[in-house]
């Protein structure tokens, strides 16, 4: 991927920020759980940064989980839509290469699908330099479940259709090493790693709005991501003739504790 497309597909989210607000999907209460344990610290009463944080899908759960979080969000649209849904958090703009937040300041970084859009080399210096000392930074990714067949059969048809050599994200690399090491090169932090299966159940209009709303068909262009929508809702109805999909996740987690003085 080249640098210019890579920024194209981060930015091309703030053309689709009430789509990607409708139909993407949350995490599972076992998530923020997994979370708590290996940050060895309760998230009520923590200072948080959730930083990426779009249109506040896990910034809201933090909130309820009773973290003082402020969102960090770079985009005009997705933070615009963030206001709207989230009038009670406080958001600030910045990315994760330049942080806008003091130094020794929150007690945990948050990244949810959004640490791979950050430069590693610039990120994880910057995330050392914001956490408390023995604060922690905690990535995560809802991953597709590879060993469920519809769900690698429809990966198959959108790399094919968009020309990709894979259409599986780049942290469902083969064992936590591999995940640690695309998560920081530089091997300064120590990640302790989790996966966490759920699912969830929705429309199948639901479920191609929220493939729909990821960077690959945002910037491929309304006919050619269309083309392949309108198919692929004749091959989902044949699949499941309810009209409801069973979408299986597998939550990729890393959580590293801050051991900077």
């Amino acid at each position: 991927m080249t640098a210019s497309f890579h920024t194209s597909r981060a930015h091309s989210f703030n053309t689709a920020a009430a789509q990607y607000a409708a139909n993407r999907p949350s995490y599972p209460p076992a998530l923020l759980d997994t979370i708590e344990e290996l940050a060895g610290r309760p998230l009520a009463g923590a200072r948080v940064a959730d930083i990426g944080a779009g249109t506040g899908i896990a910034t809201a759960l933090l909130h309820a989980r009773g973290a003082e979080v402020v969102a960090v969000e770079p985009g005009n649209g997705m933070a615009e839509q963030f206001r709207r849904t989230h009038p009670g958090i406080p958001i600030v703009r910045g990315d994760g290469n330049d942080l806008p937040l003091l130094t020794d300041s929150v007690d945990l970084l948050t990244y949810a699908q959004s640490w791979h859009w950050t430069d590693t080399a610039r990120a994880v210096p910057e995330a050392c330099r914001v956490l408390r000392p023995g604060g922690a930074l905690a990535l995560w990714w809802n991953t597709h479940a590879l060993d469920v067949p519809w769900i690698t059969g429809q990966l198959d048809r959108i790399a094919e259709h968009f020309e990709v050599d894979s259409a599986h994200p780049a942290v469902e690399a083969n064992g936590n090493g591999a995940r640690s090491a695309l998560a920081d090169p530089s091997g300064r932090l120590d990640f302790a790693h989790r996966v966490i299966r759920w699912s969830r159940h929705v429309p199948v209009d639901t479920h191609l709005a929220n493939i729909g709303s990821h960077s690959l068909f945002l910037v491929a262009g309304e006919e050619h991501a269309g083309a392949f929508l309108t198919e692929e809702r004749r091959i989902l109805l044949e699949l499941f003739p309810d009209g409801t999909v069973e979408e299986t996740y597998d939550v990729e987690l890393l959580v590293a504790v801050n051991a900077s003085p």
